[in-house]
């Protein structure tokens, strides 16, 4: 196949790019490093089969050949990125799907877009299922990510309804591993980074808040399947082991031997208080379920970030 991802030097992308490389596959991955990082698709700049390119995927996107996929994975996607560029959030997740939905079409490839668990909002219904339309305050700091999304999946189904494009949309819930950033701002290269500098975690609210982590290669594999696979409505890809932020945080500190403690701060605005997945469609029609465990998946992650703080 011939793939092309946008936002290829991201987090998640750089793995899809190793992952279909790897495989035989030939892979274009373009980004602007809003939120990217050249780092992260260094290793691959002399592969053979790999090409990159630098562009803003909200403006025409022009790919020379024949695609077989597009993958649209370019966004930022922490809460610290996207209010930090709201209006960019924005455009990449209305514009920038266009764009990727628009390429598709005319190269008659498969079109794939990267959604987020934040599309359920600060979720009234638990565990989270794809039939579950969400609590999203539409105006909040996060909805400009949030809404983002929704529209991005509403664009998608569009371009399957009124041109026949071979759609498929993931639903991403938290997902953590080497090349997260490490000022991401999100929880696990957070608590990571602070402990292995012997600070204090700092834990937002009580701590009673849950999530569910992800191992990218999880993640990978799962999106992998789906885009093999027939099925065009939304699929979570998850892991559904919930935990409380503050047991996460114990958890980090015992790994990590950090004996600073954790400090407790405000919790951000409209922060949801249970994200955890039902993934009994993906098990269903993908095959999947996540095989990483936490410990496993935490032992590569403090590695890479303590390699990291070295340099």
């Amino acid at each position: 196949m011939r793939i092309l991802i946008t936002g290829g030097a991201g987090f998640i992308g750089s793995h899809l790019c190793d992952h279909f490389l790897a495989r035989g596959d030939e892979v274009i991955a373009m980004d602007n490093f809003l939120t990217g990082s050249p780092d992260n698709i260094a290793h691959l700049q002399k592969h053979p089969r790999f090409k990159f390119i630098r562009q803003d995927v909200t403006e025409f996107i022009r790919v020379d050949g024949y695609l077989d996929a597009v993958l649209h994975f370019a966004s930022p996607a922490s809460p610290r990125s996207y209010i930090a560029y709201p209006i960019q959030t924005l455009k990449v997740g209305a514009l920038g799907t266009h764009k990727a939905c628009g390429l598709a079409r005319g190269k008659g490839a498969r079109f794939l877009l990267a959604s987020t668990s934040e599309v359920y909002g600060d979720p009234l219904v638990h565990p989270q299922r794809e039939d579950y339309w969400g609590n999203v305050n539409p105006i909040g700091p996060r909805g400009v990510y949030d809404e983002a999304k929704r529209f991005a999946e509403a664009m998608t189904l569009a371009y399957r309804r009124a041109h026949n494009v071979d759609t498929r949309i993931v639903r991403i819930f938290n997902t953590y591993g080497p090349r997260n950033a490490l000022d991401d701002g999100r929880v696990v290269p957070n608590f990571v980074a602070q402990a292995l500098r012997g600070e204090p975690l700092t834990v937002h609210g009580d701590g009673a808040q849950t999530r569910s982590f992800t191992y990218v290669s999880d993640l990978v594999d799962g999106i992998a399947r789906l885009l093999a696979s027939s099925e065009a409505e939304p699929v979570n890809i998850g892991n559904p082991n919930e935990m409380t932020i503050l047991t996460f945080a114990e958890k980090i500190n015992a790994i990590t031997g950090n004996s600073a403690g954790i400090i407790y701060q405000p919790r951000g605005v409209d922060d949801p208080n249970r994200r955890c997945p039902d993934i009994s469609k993906a098990r269903r029609v993908l095959g999947w379920e996540p095989k990483v465990s936490l410990d496993a998946g935490l032992e590569e992650t403090i590695a890479y970030f303590a390699a990291k703080l070295k340099k």
